[in-house]
């Protein structure tokens, strides 16, 4: 047996059946919670645990670690600056300083007895000294010129003045130096040390002392060398 039903009993089903639906459609259009949400920063970069794993939203299921993010979610994360190259400091090579050679010119005097070309031993000192002293001078050559006194001819003294220059020369070429580096020269008595007006006495103890500058043999070299800083 039906029920019948009034008009007002209809119309009230009619707005419930209405209020029902209203109400359906607003809950379908909520917008459900995504529970696969990965975390991230204020800069948009995924969260990561210390490990490098990324943390899942809270909503839906508790949050949990997970195995690493989708290959197209970027990470944050640490990475430590390239280190500043440094400049090598520079090498300073010190310029090798160069040598200093200053020009020397070394003489020396030997004297001789009257009419006599044998060497003293004043005068082989005197040599000896000389030698020590052109050590390490560039020369080419040094030159020994003897020299006799007014006394005896002219021919005589120019032989006596030659002899002598020989003595000095083989000396020296005894002591080390080369011989082809000593050159002699003989002047006789043409070129006194003493003056004309000198020594006037007769052939005696005391002319022959005064005409000693005159009996002697002058040797001379002249070159360059490193000087002494």
């Amino acid at each position: 047996m039906r029920t019948p039903f009034t008009k007002k009993q209809i119309g009230l089903a009619a707005a419930c059946a209405l209020a029902l639906g209203v109400l359906s459609g607003t809950a379908v259009a909520q917008v459900q919670p995504d529970e696969k949400a990965l975390v991230t920063d204020t800069r948009g970069i995924h969260v990561t645990s210390g490990s490098g794993l990324c943390v899942r939203s809270a909503f839906g299921p508790p949050p949990a670690w997970t195995e690493g993010c989708h290959a197209a979610v970027p990470v944050a994360r640490y990475v430590a600056p390239a280190p500043t190259p440094t400049a090598a400091a520079p090498v300073v090579v010190a310029a090798a300083a160069l040598p200093v050679y200053e020009k020397v010119v070394v003489d020396a005097n030997v004297l001789f007895d009257s009419d006599k070309s044998a060497l003293r031993p004043a005068s082989r000192d005197t040599l000896d000294q000389f030698v020590g002293n052109i050590k390490g001078l560039e020369s080419q050559s040094m030159m020994a010129v003897g020299y006799a006194d007014r006394m005896g001819s002219d021919a005589s003294n120019q032989a006596l003045s030659q002899q002598r220059a020989d003595a000095v020369k083989t000396y020296l070429v005894s002591k080390g130096i080369a011989a082809d580096r000593v050159q002699t020269s003989a002047k006789g008595e043409t070129q006194p040390s003493t003056a004309q007006g000198e020594c006037k006495d007769a052939n005696n103890a005391k002319n022959i002392a005064c005409l000693q500058p005159d009996r002697r043999v002058f040797i001379e070299v002249s070159g360059t060398r490193v000087a002494k800083q």
